[in-house]
This record gives structure tokens, sequence and C-alpha cells, in this order.
């Protein structure tokens, strides 16, 4: 098997595990399976489809993502960022829609890692990674206001000002047992920590929640109301209805929920690495991803993806290896067949208040406000990215959030560009600053020294051609010096050869001095000496001022 393509647990199994570590991973594995079965209830029920769905989603992503993945540590599942375009999908398509659409993502994640796409996710901007995360967080927090509130509406628009507006609209309706509740679940959720970090807050507000809503009969909706009963078996395998129109209509949410899997699972693995000192096989992780969502949905789960915060936390509990993902899966799996009718008790107010916990969590407020003192292209991506999120679509915010990232890259390389006449440049030899035309021996009259610093592309190009095309001098030769260029393309090459055509029919001399071997390549491959002797390409500056001697003596 290709090393880049072999899961993690391969090594393990290959290579042997200690019993403390083993011990280690196991207990790790019931902590993080006991931290994840709210969430997985909680994310399944925010994006519009039943609870057991979010167990199913926990189990299958969780054991597969561990156990055919590339990083030691990544726990998989559901998570809040599939929550804004899962409701979506559910909303327009229905759950049949959203399977298929899960179906179809596992297999783009599959070629992604098989098309070695795993590295190039790296590229994606951070402000933009921020952007849709906190719009996310917004999002999801807004979701579950309704809830938390108590407020009686059968149902709540998709849209984020429409559904602000529809709550607006019942806030007479709010049960301030619900609230009460949700505010308590909260407290519990962010403080018990201070009691043990053993057991999660989130937890014992279920527990607790549950307890005295059930034996006092308090009057607020419970996942029984809302739902009915929670299934404590484990569904058969079964194929999503596939026909050519529903492929047609779901292949962008489909390839949505690809990259959002991919990106989140990403972030994720090089979280952990650099918790544990690992580095993670990003094409077999992609390749497990898909698997994972391709099992998913063959199952009637959801999306599954690598989940940032189940992952720290099976690191700082000692979790090294697949092992203890594995764990939690199981975890899981027994929880929901022994407990699962008991899951029905737990109030809706309680999961609106883990969630919104897991919003705030999400919104990386620190670093949103950080990055708004940034350079203003980083500002102008971030807040594109974080509005178009909320208000419009996941999708659409980043598809404008990379193309507004790859003009701002290429307005920051075309704006590196420099060119400079000799006179005013200067060089470091070693330690001493000298000017340019110091390191000559000597500079022949009539004769004018260019230096390009910098890519010499599409967006520098007509830089360079204005820059060399208004020469208020009439000089001899020109000699466009080219050491610090270190790549051009082919928007540079032509407009290099419209600068030497130019200069050529004011029969001035053109030298080009000191071009690297690749920079030599693309001038051949390019035919640039329809328009430049090869002997006027030079590797050095006193060699190129002696081929221009050379020529002015003629």
């Amino acid at each position: 098997m290709n090393p880049e393509f072999r899961p993690k647990f391969f090594d393990i199994i290959q290579n042997g595990i200690g019993k403390e570590q083993f011990r280690k991973d196991i207990l790790s594995g019931i902590i993080v399976g006991i931290v994840a079965l709210p969430l997985a209830i909680a994310f399944a029920i925010a994006s519009g489809v039943s609870p057991e769905k979010g167990l199913i989603t926990a189990i299958i992503g969780g054991f597969i993502i561990s156990a055919l993945g590339g990083s030691r540590v990544q726990i998989g599942g559901p998570t809040g960022a599939f929550i804004v375009i899962v409701f979506g999908i559910v909303a327009e398509f229905g759950v049949e829609g959203l399977i298929l659409a899960t179906f179809m993502a596992g297999f783009f994640l599959i070629a992604m890692g098989l098309a070695r796409f795993g590295a190039l996710l790296k590229f994606i901007p951070y402000p933009l990674i921020v952007g849709f995360t906190s719009g996310i967080a917004v999002i999801i927090f807004s979701s579950q206001v309704k809830d938390f509130l108590g407020l009686e509406m059968n149902a709540v628009p998709v849209g984020f000002i429409e559904k602000w507006t529809a709550m607006g609209a019942e806030i007479n309706s709010i049960n301030l047992m619900a609230i009460g509740i949700g505010l308590a679940t909260v407290v519990l959720t962010t403080q018990f920590k201070r009691v043990t970090t053993k057991v999660p807050g989130a937890i014992i507000a279920i527990l607790v929640s549950s307890a005295f809503v059930h034996f006092f009969q308090i009057p607020v909706e419970t996942i029984q109301s809302k739902f009915g009963e929670i299934p404590n078996t484990f569904p058969a395998l079964a194929l999503p209805s596939i026909d050519f129109h529903s492929i047609q209509s779901l292949i962008g949410p489909a390839l949505a929920i690809a990259l959002l899997g991919a990106i989140e699972s990403m972030l994720s693995a090089v979280v952990a690495d650099g918790m544990i000192g690992s580095r993670h096989r990003p094409n077999a992780e992609l390749v497990a991803q898909g698997t994972a969502n391709i099992f998913s949905a063959l199952l009637g789960g959801i999306p599954a993806t690598g989940a940032i915060a189940r992952t720290a936390t099976n690191v700082k509990n000692g979790g090294r290896t697949p092992i203890a993902g594995i764990t939690h899966a199981l975890v899981l799996l027994l929880i929901m067949l022994i407990l699962a009718p008991y899951a029905k008790l737990i109030p809706m107010a309680t999961l609106a208040g883990i969630l919104m916990v897991v919003a705030y969590n999400m919104s990386e407020f620190q670093h949103f406000k950080k990055l708004l003192k940034s350079a203003s292209g980083d500002i102008l991506i971030l807040l594109s990215t974080f509005i178009l999120t909320v208000l419009f679509d996941l999708v659409i915010a980043i598809e404008v959030g990379l193309v507004l990232s790859s003009f701002i890259v290429v307005k920051r390389m075309s704006e590196s560009m420099r060119i400079s006449p000799f006179t005013s440049l200067k060089l470091d030899i070693g330690k001493a600053e000298v000017l340019f035309e110091d390191e000559l021996k000597s500079i022949p009259k009539d004769v004018l020294l260019y230096e390009i610093n910098g890519p010499l592309f599409f967006g520098a190009a007509q830089q360079f051609q204005d820059a060399l095309s208004n020469i208020n001098a009439v000089p001899r030769a020109v000699v466009i010096r080219m050491r610090h260029v270190p790549f051009i393309d082919a928007t540079g090459i032509n407009s290099l050869k419209e600068v030497i055509q130019n200069f050529r029919k004011k029969e001035i001399v053109v030298v080009i001095s000191g071009a690297s071997t690749e920079l030599q390549t693309s001038f051949l491959k390019s035919s640039i000496h329809d328009v430049i002797p090869i002997e006027n390409i030079q590797p050095d500056i006193n060699a190129s001022l002696d081929r221009v001697s050379e020529i002015l003596k003629k």
C-alpha cells in the first residue's frame, strides 16, 4: 500500500502498543464517547433530523475515521459546522435528499484524497476560515433561541433575518421554565470543570434537567414531545434512492458537504499534530472521511468529519492511537442500544443551552477581533465571508472568499515587484551595503541598467511594461537584470517580448542578465529568441555588460 494512503491504525497494529498506552486510549475513548453523546443528539436535532441519526453518524463515522484515517487521534462524527448545510438540504430536498447528498459527498472526498488534494487545503486563507466558522456559530446560536426561550412556534424560517423576525413576533410566548433550564445548562456546561474534569458538564446538565422535568412534570418541550421514541436498534444497510434528476440537483450540496468536511477534518488533524508532535497523512484522512460518509448514508446517517473539540478532548485525556477513537464509537453504540429509550426525556432547552456553548466556542471571537486589526484585504475577506455565511449561503461565502483571496494575493504579488534603475538600487555584499554600480567593472556610456525584483506574472506585467516603455532618455542599450525574478508566466513573457520589440523599433539593444534556469526554460518554450538573440541572454551582470560593449563597438 502507498504510504500516503496507509491508515495510521495499520502502523499501530504492525508496531504494537504498550499496555499502559492501551489503557490510556481505552479510558480516553470512554470519556470522549460520553462527551460526544449530547453533541451527536443536539447536532442532529439542530440539523432538522431525528436524534438517532446523530448517534448513528457518531458511531459509524467515529469508527471508520479512526480505523482508516491518516491521524493517530482524530475523532470523527457530526459537527456543528454541518448544521447550516444539512438544515438547508433537509428543508429543500427532505431527509432522503440529505442521505443521497451525504452518499455522493463520500465519493467526492475519496476522489479528493486519491487526487492528493489533502496538501492543497492548507492554502485556504485563515481569514476565510475564521469568517465562515464565526458565521456558522452565529447561525447555530440563532437556531437555538426558539428552544432556549421555549417559544411556541410550529416552524422556524430558514433565513437569518426571517428567523429573528418570526421569533420576535412570538416573544409573548416565552416559557420561563425553559429559560431557567437553558441557563442552568450553560452554567453547568461551562463551569462544572471547576468541580471535576472527568465528567463533562453537559452530561450532568442532561441528567439533572431530564430528571427534574420528568419527576416534577415541568411543562417544557422534550425530545419525546417533539420526536417521539428514540430507536435503540441499529438500522440495516440500504442504498439511497438514486436517479439522474436527484443527482443533478444535489451535486452542489454534495460538493459543499465534501469541501467543508475536508477543510474541517484537515484543520482538526493539524491541531492534533501540534498537540502530540505527530504528522498526519492528509490523503489517507480524506479517503477515510469519504468512506465514513458513504457508510453513514447507507445507514441513514448525516455527514461526518473530524471534530476539533472532541479530538482535543481525546488528546488531553491521554489518547494517542486510533484505539481511543474506536472505543469512543463502541461506547456510543452501547449507550444507544441500552439507554436510548431514556434519551427521549431530555428537554429541548437543555440541548439548546449545550449548542449555544458550542456556538460560542466555535465563534473564535478573539481571533475574529484580532483579524479586524489586520491588513484591509484580510478584513475584506473576513467580513465578506462572515456576512455571506450568515445572510445567504455557506457555499457562496466560501466561493466568494476564495475569489477575493485570489485577487488580493495577485494584487499583493504585483505590488511586491519593483523595477529600479541602477542609480537608486543598493545591494548587500556580506555585511556591507554597497551601491549597485560598485559591483560592476564599468558601465558603458548610453547604457541603462534596470533591476526587476519579484515575480513577473499577469498581475505585474502591465507595471513592468509601463516602467520600461516610458524611458525618457534614449539609450543605445538597455540591460534588464532578472536575477531576483523567481518565476514568469505567459503574460509576463508576452509583456517582455513587447518591451523588447519596442526597443528594437528604436534601434535600442536589449540584453537580459541573470535569468535563472527556470526562466530560461520558459523563454525557450515561448520562443522569446524570435525577438532577442540567444547571445543577448547572459548569466550575470558583468557578462551582460561585456556583451553590450561588444555590440556597441560594431
